[in-house]
């Protein structure tokens, strides 16, 4: 029998038992488009972080040590000043935690319930050295003045919706304008829950004399390791070993790494979906075998072999699972389409993606469609035509 003839029989069962073979491709089309999505999406999360890894790579912080109640211990004073005089150092500036210090929508708010925001002194080159940009509202322009910018977690916490001359804050004993609020700082999340105040502020109010816990600095690409080495000796000469030396890039290694992880596990639950889509197909394959034993038994008695009849159901199980891939695949490349663009991240889709979801619609019918087809080539055709 000609291939072309063997496609044209096969689909004859397909086409006369419509919404049977829809139920049955639409199965298989979900459990691909799973996978295809899985991928398609974790690819395009990751093309972002890639993509911001890029540009943060050479992101540096030197934190000050604790002691054993967690309170940070200051750097020293001329930390920031020592480090900026590193040749590859582009980019430096300081923040400071301030100590007991806890602020509150207003002063009715019991003292107790900060929701975990932390009051820090920031130096106005803090914005282009971490590249933080403002959701809303400005950075500290007046520096001299009780004005307060709050981190992205913060200014949610506090219920801080759009700014105005009477938008305030509770910060010390003290009203506070907020003047900005910050977008997310995935490389510096301590930001994030921070309310941000100047040096000459902290100074004056709560006693802070200059002293910051935390230096961020950028410095040329390909001389980051090189920095990293000598930052503990430059910012703490006296005792290096107090000095923590961080690269805020690792987190999103880490979160890239997290990702692969949850990549296998959610193709994991595609393939079972896959497997239990294959199970009905081959029940409906099965199925349909009984339904037609007059049809095989008249076609072997008018000369087919028994790898004729094997041929056409097993065609007609890859044809179904084919037709479902070929959808699922389409389903899929939307699906990623629409999470990205919702998340805010590029389309990327693997390239291997959509051939493999295909391969695998196509591997998963061939195999829901072997029993039925053997069972189908060894029907009697004497046994087979007592049917009609």
């Amino acid at each position: 029998m000609r291939a072309s003839d063997a496609v044209a029989v096969s689909t004859v069962g397909l086409r006369a038992r419509r919404l049977r073979a829809a139920l049955s491709a639409l199965g298989i089309a979900i459990a691909i488009a799973a996978l295809v999505a899985v991928l398609g999406v974790a690819e395009s999360s990751k093309a972002e972080l890639l993509a911001e890894l890029g540009e943060q790579g050479n992101l540096l912080t030197v934190a000050a040590g604790r002691t054993f109640d967690g309170t940070p211990t200051p750097l020293p004073a001329t930390a920031p000043a020592m480090i900026g005089q590193i040749p590859p150092v582009r980019a430096v500036t300081a923040v400071g935690t301030v100590e007991g210090v806890t602020v509150r929508r207003t002063a009715a708010v019991p003292e107790r319930q900060t929701g975990g925001i932390t009051v820090v002194a920031a130096q106005p080159s803090l914005v282009d050295t971490l590249g933080v940009t403002l959701a809303r509202g400005a950075y500290l322009a007046r520096p001299a003045l009780p004005e307060v910018v709050l981190g992205d977690a913060a200014g949610r916490i506090l219920g801080i919706g759009p700014l105005d001359a009477q938008t305030r804050v509770y910060l010390g004993g003290t009203y506070f304008a907020v003047v900005g609020v910050l977008d997310p700082v995935p490389v510096a999340p301590e930001i994030d829950t921070a309310a941000l105040i100047s040096f000459g502020v902290a100074d004056e109010l709560f006693r802070q004399q200059g002293r910051p816990t935390r230096v961020y600095l950028r410095v040329e690409p390909d001389r980051v390791a090189d920095v990293a080495a000598v930052l503990a000796f430059t910012a703490a000469p006296e005792d290096p070993r107090s000095v923590e030396v961080r690269r805020p890039s690792d987190i999103l290694l880490a979160r890239i790494a997290a990702k692969g992880a949850y990549v296998g596990l959610f193709l994991g639950l595609g393939g079972v979906a896959l497997l239990v889509a294959g199970v009905g197909i081959a029940n409906i394959m099965v199925i349909s075998v009984l339904e037609r034993r007059a049809e095989i038994g008249l076609r072997r008695a008018l000369g087919a072999r028994r790898r004729d009849v094997a041929v056409q159901f097993l065609l007609e199980s890859a044809l179904l699972a084919g037709a479902g891939g070929v959808l699922g695949v389409g389903l899929g490349c939307l699906a990623t389409a629409v999470a990205a663009g919702l998340a805010g991240n590029p389309v990327a889709i693997p390239p291997l993606a959509p051939l493999a979801g295909l391969a695998a619609a196509l591997v998963a019918g061939a195999l829901a469609g072997g029993y039925p087809a053997v069972r189908a080539a060894r029907l009697p055709p004497a046994d087979a035509l007592r049917t009609l």
